[in-house]
């Protein structure tokens, strides 16, 4: 993967402590105007401040998922009126400046308490390995022109579901129109029936629903399907759901019902696809 390097510049040996003190001095200031822009995204949707947290990216914003600013927009509106209340956190892991652009490596988290009735509570959860590429423009403010999902999981359980510890297993990445495979892992609580389908789609917006088979959990407690990764230049994900139910006998009538049920989603980026082509694009 091609990053940017930090250029090192070397003065006369007369004066070389002068020379890099300023040097440093000039790092260590966008160091910290790239480091507040990304920290003040965080804080922006925790408050979900919309105008303030979209003024942080460039207007020439593109993700490595193709999504334009426009787009990313009505994303992030759509996922703050659905779910309410999301905590935002991150970790800035490096930072890499040459002289209008910046690279920020970073670990992303996120979750909430969902309601879906007045009986059934969920959480959401999700943690994510990203890259974000930043500018650097004429009044000296940092924004950010893309960003790279190299890994990203995601959970919504309800019930008894979110008690469970679910495995889902897939590659990070696979080159284009290739087969690979998926598995699901988890153990039911005991006198439980469980349900589960594993399913793939592209990452686009608006999100299609995959189409969903349900089939009972193996004896082993592993689910596996294959797949064929599309051709679109497009990453996907892999989405898992799952059902968890209970038989009572109740003269003579059976009655089923469900006791959990939630999705675990998975990224796969796609190669060559956006993810490789952005790499090369912001590394110019």
């Amino acid at each position: 993967m091609k990053r940017f390097l930090i250029t090192l510049l070397i003065y006369s040996f007369i004066q070389p402590v002068f020379a890099w003190n300023v040097s440093e001095l000039f790092t260590n200031h966008d160091e910290r105007s790239v480091r507040r822009t990304i920290m003040s995204q965080v804080k922006y949707a925790n408050k979900t401040n919309f105008e303030k947290f979209i003024g942080t990216y460039d207007s020439e914003y593109e993700s490595c998922d193709g999504f334009n600013l426009e787009v990313y927009s009505n994303l992030v509106k759509d996922i703050w009126e659905t779910y309410k209340d999301i905590h935002y956190g991150i970790k800035i892991k490096n930072i890499k400046v040459e002289d209008n652009r910046a690279v920020v490596e970073v670990t992303e988290y996120s979750n909430a308490d969902i309601k879906l009735t007045d009986n059934v509570n969920g959480a959401l959860k999700s943690e994510s390995e990203s890259i974000y590429y930043l500018r650097k423009s004429n009044d000296g403010k940092w924004k950010v022109l893309s960003d790279l999902v190299l890994d990203e999981r995601t959970s919504m359980l309800y019930g008894e579901a979110k008690n469970l510890d679910i495995k889902l297993d897939a590659p990070l990445q696979v080159q284009e129109d290739t087969e690979y495979s998926a598995s699901l892992e988890f153990v039911p609580p005991e006198g439980t029936l469980a349900i589960a389908s594993i399913s793939s789609d592209k990452v686009e917006y608006p999100q299609k629903a995959a189409k969903e088979v349900f089939r009972t959990m193996p004896e082993d407690n592993i689910l596996e399907r294959l797949f064929t990764s599309n051709s679109d230049k497009v990453n996907e994900y892999v989405v898992a759901s799952i059902g968890l139910t209970k038989t009572d006998v109740c003269d003579l009538s059976i009655k089923l019902s469900l006791t959990g049920f939630g999705y675990v989603i998975r990224r796969v980026n796609v190669i060559p696809a956006k993810i490789e082509e952005c790499v090369n694009e912001q590394a110019k």
